[in-house]
């Protein structure tokens, strides 16, 4: 591997970074505990894993205090008029996030307001059944999803893994958690009344590390779960902070967004996480030399707040997705799913996205989190393996910042970059994200390996 060249001027001092308080993840305020927004389904792994959902209360309080979205822009016949007035929303969102790093908004309130994860269990049927200590501890899965998706968008990729690659396994995968920030998908149908106009992802991480802290439970279990996942207690939190999961196998998988909260998050509290697995997770060095990175935050925002957002039927939103290039080049039976699982029926009679454009967009105008986080990988625990998944069809500058972000952190790191696909690899080949996994979990929790 050739070395890096010297690094760039960096706009953070990484001995000042630190991750924002409470550290200890108080409990969500809140007069009630909201119902599932979505009736229960069949999952694709329906055949082989029992799947229910359940809610756990988000960190609380928030890192950024509560800010009012702006106003959506009102389409106008009139493309210049419409234009300016999605710049106007645009600008409003990059500012307002912009506000929060330079400090402007420290003297603001903080924001208290109830939020709540959303997370899908499968649990492998038939688990249970063996005779205790006859086999090898099972694999817990742990997976994050990128921003504007649901957390039922990993399941094609967990079917193939299923179907083309259990008979060859020497590992088993007991329990899977996938895991929905609170912006997104049904989080967010519960959320939205306390959704303001900014989101940093840093908060994600902290939802992710209570959850794993305070609801995951001790070991995985065919036991059917409450819908809202009961806190256990503090003497067992405490324990987790010191000594991590002493009765599951955690592999904690991330994409994009989610593969960059995943990264903070271990980085913080080492102890929760042995391995990852990490699927072009946007962890980016500042670049000052270029403002490439900039206008593309801007065109992610602004594409997002024009989302169209309403439609009679999801055979008419799958026939739309599918004719724009972004979503054609996907596998179908992910597009399927995110048709499936990304709209839901809204009371005007219209099937509408879950995640509006809008939220979407606030959560893309995160840059600075993705900065830090790269000037903190050094930081990560050298006993924590990680290996990144980078797509192959990036242009010369994605794959340097990719390139440069692997190798932040070279101890117990490996890379396979996958040739056949862009950012979205779950997505576009599921089949070979499957095989990636699969390869990974066989050479590192495998019979053999696990007996030793």
């Amino acid at each position: 591997m050739p070395s890096l060249p010297a690094p760039l001027p960096s706009p953070f001092d990484p001995k000042a970074l630190t991750f924002p308080p409470p550290p200890n993840y108080a409990p969500t305020k809140t007069t009630g505990l909201p119902a599932l927004p979505s009736p229960p389904r069949r999952s694709l792994l329906d055949e082989w894993y029992t799947l229910s959902t359940h809610l756990v209360p988000a960190a609380n309080p928030r890192i950024t205090p509560y800010i009012p979205p702006p106003a959506l822009p009102q389409w106008t016949p009139n493309k210049e008029e419409y234009k300016a007035a999605v710049r106007n929303t645009t600008d409003a969102v990059i500012s307002t996030k912009e506000k929060q790093w330079q400090g402007q908004l420290d003297s603001l309130n903080p924001n208290d307001r109830p939020l709540w994860n959303c997370v899908n269990r499968y649990v492998r049927k038939g688990f249970g059944s063996s005779v205790v200590g006859a086999r090898p501890k099972g694999v817990t899965l742990f997976l994050a999803h990128p921003n504007g998706f649901p957390k039922e968008i990993w399941e094609p990729g967990l079917e193939r893994l299923v179907t083309e690659y259990s008979a060859k396994a020497s590992y088993q995968v007991d329990e899977i958690w996938a895991w929905e920030a609170a912006n997104h998908g049904d989080a967010c149908l519960i959320n939205i009344a306390n959704l303001g106009g900014i989101f940093d992802w840093r908060d994600n991480s902290r939802d992710i590390l209570h959850f794993l802290l305070h609801y995951l439970p001790a070991s995985a279990s065919p036991a059917p779960l409450p819908t809202h996942l009961p806190r256990l207690s503090d003497a067992e939190a405490d324990s987790r902070k010191r000594n991590g999961f002493q009765d599951r196998n955690l592999l904690s998988v991330g994409h994009s967004f989610g593969g960059a909260s995943i990264l903070r998050a271990a980085i913080e509290l080492p102890t929760l996480f042995e391995r990852l697995f990490l699927v072009e997770a946007m962890v980016c060095p500042m670049d000052t030399t270029t403002p490439k990175a900039t206008d593309v935050i801007e065109r992610f925002v602004s594409g997002a707040i024009q989302r169209r957002d309403g439609w009679s039927s999801r055979e008419e939103a799958y026939k739309t997705f599918a004719s724009t290039p972004f979503f054609a080049a996907w596998d179908p039976a992910v597009l399927e799913i995110y048709v499936q699982c990304a709209l839901y029926d809204a009371p005007d009679g219209r099937l509408k996205l879950k995640m509006p454009g809008l939220q979407e967009g606030i959560c893309f105008a995160e840059a600075r989190a993705t900065y830090e986080t790269f000037e903190l990988l050094p930081t990560l625990d050298e006993r924590i393996e990680a290996r990144w998944l980078v797509a192959g069809k990036l242009d010369p500058w994605q794959h340097w910042q990719r390139w440069r972000a692997v190798w932040r952190r070279p101890a117990n790191t490996s890379h396979v970059r996958i040739l056949e696909s862009g950012h979205l690899i779950p997505q576009e080949v599921p089949s070979v994200f499957a095989k990636e996994l699969h390869e990974f979990l066989n050479s590192r929790y495998g019979t053999q390996r696990a007996l030793l």
